[in-house]
């Protein structure tokens, strides 16, 4: 497994856990299915099945996403954090190689 792959699935894992925190502490069954369809697709891209340039189409739908309900709730918890990473994601699957 190269450096891409590992950081897509750790990002994968914080969106999961991300959308059942967002279940278990704030009742959102959205946050869990938000969470889980968009990482569907990640997980496709990073087996293979996507091509794993999507990868960085579909984190950008997820900033768009974060961005929103960081604006709309103000609070930086889950939102602003997951935007955060998200950035960082993108970042580091544009740079490292």
């Amino acid at each position: 497994m190269n450096s891409l792959h590992l950081i897509l699935w750790i990002y994968i894992g914080f969106l999961i856990v991300g959308g059942l925190m967002g279940l278990i502490k704030g009742g959102s069954t959205i946050s869990l299915i938000t969470s889980v369809a968009f990482a569907i697709p990640l997980i496709l891209c990073n087996v293979g099945m996507i091509e794993f340039k999507f990868a960085t189409w579909i984190l950008i739908a997820l900033l768009v996403v974060f961005a929103w309900r960081l604006t709309r709730s103000k609070k930086f918890m889950p939102g602003g954090m997951l935007l955060l990473l998200t950035i960082t994601t993108v970042a580091l699957l544009n740079i490292v190689k």
